[in-house]
């Protein structure tokens, strides 16, 4: 790095509020390592200009791919994702160099007045462009004896709460972490736990990747590296790798640690599955010795998933139980 050591870092960005708000972040943090100054690269993405839904488009891979691209060709020197955007298969060719702290990987419910799922009135119309949400949300309401309907939305963060301002919606659901990241949490009506909405593989958390080839560049990141966080979201990704669903298939996972006295002593992965009118769900769970590589937490999500599978979660992935 020797004769570019004065030339300024370029971080490749989805151009999103949210993604320049984390990958700022990234880059202030990536700033004060390495004494350089890093810009601000951005990159318009396939899931940034389709306005289908991301069941139709693919889901995986669509926020991802035009990034990556430009990392292969030295457009950019590394780029920041959303975790849970991220296809489960690495790329040999690139590094996940770190995995940041997680931030709050809950879900959570922006309501008109203020509401909470519980108080939403009978037939809410509830906004989200997840399956793995509306799966999940209809149970809540059945468990409840209500009717909700969920209804498919699109956009940034300012359209979907807008749903809920202009009287659209009565509600929407979204990431706690990226709302947190815009310092827009004051708006929350709910954080909704784990217990009734597990969040998406990943979520909250970020991925710093690089060319495999830029060996300096990938140590000096590692240094970002939580190893908590990557133990946990490694074992809930391949929990949904196992289950062979991109992030278009209902599926929920979260792993978290469990901690004694301020020592962290086991590590437990939920799972669901389900059909999006949540009359049927596929709810497991595991705890074990906090993983002590990606090996032994990949382990973990695979025992699980093969858990569900006996369990019927297959039948519940769509066309691919024919």
């Amino acid at each position: 790095m020797n004769d570019t050591s004065s030339r300024p870092l370029r971080l490749g960005t989805r151009r999103s509020k949210l993604a320049m708000a984390q990958s700022g972040q990234v880059a202030q943090a990536v700033q004060q390592l390495t004494g350089r100054p890093v810009e601000l690269v951005e990159i318009t993405t396939y899931g940034d200009v389709s306005r289908e839904s991301l069941a139709q488009i693919g889901g995986t891979g669509v926020f991802v791919s035009a990034l990556r691209d430009a990392l292969l060709a030295g457009e950019i020197d590394f780029a920041v994702h959303s975790l849970k955007d991220l296809p489960t298969k690495q790329p040999e060719d690139l590094a996940l160099a770190a995995i940041p702290p997680r931030e709050d990987p809950r879900d959570v419910l922006i309501a008109r007045d203020g509401l909470t799922f519980e108080t939403l009135p009978e037939g809410a119309r509830i906004g989200t462009g997840s399956p793995r949400r509306m799966a999940q949300l209809n149970a809540w309401a059945r468990e409840l004896g209500k009717e909700i309907e969920t209804v498919p939305i699109r956009g940034n963060i300012d359209t979907r709460i807008g749903f809920v301002t202009n009287g659209e919606l009565d509600a929407v659901v979204l990431a706690a972490a990226g709302l947190s990241r815009i310092g827009r949490s004051a708006e929350v009506s709910q954080f909704l736990e784990p217990d009734a909405v597990l969040p998406a593989p990943g979520q909250g958390a970020l991925a710093i990747e690089c060319a495999m080839t830029n060996a300096p560049l990938a140590a000096t990141l590692a240094e970002l590296d939580d190893p908590y966080t990557r133990v946990a979201v490694t074992a809930e990704r391949s929990l949904l790798a196992a289950l062979e669903a991109g992030c278009s298939a209902p599926v929920g996972a979260l792993a978290d640690l469990l901690v004694d006295e301020q020592v962290v002593t086991e590590m437990r992965l939920r799972g669901v599955v389900g059909t999006t009118d949540g009359k049927t769900l596929v709810q497991l769970s595991t705890t074990g010795p906090v993983p002590s590589s990606s090996e032994e937490a990949m382990a973990m999500g695979h025992e699980l998933a093969a858990a569900m599978l006996d369990k019927g979660a297959a039948g519940l992935m769509g066309e691919r139980a024919l």
